[in-house]
């Protein structure tokens, strides 16, 4: 296959043993290495060609998240477990902005961790900084491929990275990858994000609320009824030079095909209508039927349109991985989503 795809075995260090999902202990975690494992597999299974990655200084992180949080990032856990915290480093206590002034941070390890987290469904162990930082490093990777002229890249990202935000994380996810790829890739004109997993990509939308040369649209469950619950509603449109770059396409639980690609032809029109140099896609694959996170009905027939769809855009384009938990299914919805993106995108 033409398609290059991007790989790196550094998501193996972020292995948490479990999380807590609506006051539940959940084990094993739906975010593990299975699901890369399963996604590979299936793609060198069908000729895929995959390349390695090529790390990057953290300049690739400038004007998506603010200094504070990669720090805080690259040395929590050690922190938190010098300060006498357990080996799944998870909080128990989040800021609220109905604080006066917003709160205040606090000095110790054991509290910093609710000042960026968002939820209790986002743990971290020793690697999972170093997993997410060589996240970033393959996104921008794909889009070196895309820069040295390949028509699109394929990055096998995990942990996922569009709920990651300014400066916070949460959601499964630590860094921004899209954010990261489409960033660098403003240098050549503005870029356009379609992102189709099945929760609302809050940290992307975050990241690119005022600019007016990133168009970001997402398809996704309605958020009365799906998390990221307080973001992605179609009210939300961006501000000042950004208003109208954010258009959101939420849609109710248990929409199927029909549905779901309507708003991905709507998402597709809009991109067009912005006539970007370049486009972002945030590849999810839980809005499949099958998926035991996700609230919509989705085929495999779904997702072959929709890879389609967003091929016959005929832009240089960067795919990064999402989410998408159904394992038994992960293989076989790649490969058919990446080649009728390619197909398309000849």
């Amino acid at each position: 296959m033409a398609l290059p795809v991007i790989v790196d075995d550094t998501h193996r260090q972020h292995d948490p043993p479990f999380e807590l999902h609506a006051g539940q202990r959940v084990a094993p975690v739906p975010e593990r290495p299975a699901r890369i494992d399963a996604i590979r597999d299936a793609l060198t299974a069908a000729s895929f060609a995959t390349h390695p990655t090529t790390p990057h200084d953290d300049s690739v992180l400038d004007g998506v998240h603010d200094p504070e949080l990669v720090t805080f990032l690259a040395g929590a856990y050690a922190a938190w477990r010098r300060a006498g915290g357990p080996e799944v480093m998870l909080p128990d206590t989040f800021r609220s902005p109905a604080w006066a002034g917003g709160g205040r941070r606090p000095r110790s390890p054991l509290g910093a961790l609710g000042w960026y987290c968002t939820d209790t469904a986002t743990p971290l162990t020793a690697g999972s900084f170093a997993a997410a930082r060589a996240a970033v490093d393959m996104a921008c990777t794909a889009v070196q491929h895309v820069l040295d002229g390949a028509p699109a890249a394929y990055a096998l990202t995990r942990p996922p990275g569009h709920h990651a935000g300014p400066g916070y994380f949460g959601g499964f996810c630590l860094l921004n990858h899209a954010a990261a790829a489409a960033q660098r890739l403003r240098s050549a004109g503005p870029v356009a994000i379609v992102d189709i997993d099945v929760h609302h990509g809050n940290g992307t939308q975050d990241i690119f609320y005022r600019a007016g040369d990133v168009l970001y649209t997402s398809v996704h469950t309605d958020p009365d009824h799906q998390y990221p619950f307080f973001s992605g509603a179609t009210e939300e449109l961006g501000e000042g030079a950004g208003h109208g770059t954010t258009r959101n396409l939420p849609l109710p639980p248990g929409t199927d095909d029909a549905g779901f690609l309507h708003a991905v032809e709507i998402a597709c029109e809009m991109t067009e209508a912005f006539d970007p140099a370049a486009v972002v896609v945030s590849l999810g694959f839980d809005a499949a039927a099958a998926d035991p996170l996700g609230q919509l009905a989705v085929s495999a027939e779904g997702f072959v349109r929709a890879g389609a769809l967003l091929g016959a855009l005929r832009r240089p384009t960067v795919l990064v991985q999402e989410g998408g938990y159904a394992l038994e299914e992960l293989g076989g919805l790649a490969v058919a989503t990446l080649t009728a993106f390619d197909a398309a995108h000849a």
